[in-house]
């Protein structure tokens, strides 16, 4: 079963990332409302892949997937996220993101990602 983590400050959209990721067989290890709790459950629960919003407070999305992977280089890290802008995306590929997803997104965009990072990882 794929252990996954979502990293987001809306508990609205946590939910919703959850029931779609349950309903396809993931299993929801742990989540997180900033930066720094990413971090610390990320140590706890070495999930298969993460889902990280980059506005999170605290610590933004961006310094706690630097962090995480600074520490473990094969950290699955999918970007959910509103900001989509080219540079934004270039950097977060740059440090070792492995996929960027637009909010609003669409369910079979998620499975799809998640599954193919599983399998990248396993």
């Amino acid at each position: 079963m794929k252990r996954v983590m979502i990293v987001d400050a809306a508990a609205f959209m946590r939910l919703i990332l959850r029931e779609i990721l349950e309903s396809n067989g993931c299993e929801i290890v742990a989540e997180a409302a900033n930066g720094e709790e990413a971090i610390r459950l990320y140590e706890i629960h070495k999930p298969d892949v993460v889902t990280m919003d980059i506005t999170l407070p605290v610590l933004d999305g961006l310094e706690a997937t630097q962090t995480i992977l600074a520490e473990h280089p094969n950290a699955q890290i999918i970007i959910c996220s509103a900001m989509s802008h080219h540079d934004l995306i270039m950097e977060m590929i740059d440090i070792g993101v492995k996929d960027f997803i637009v909010k609003p997104f669409q369910e079979d965009r998620i499975i799809a990602a998640v599954d193919r990072l599983y399998e990248q990882c396993s």
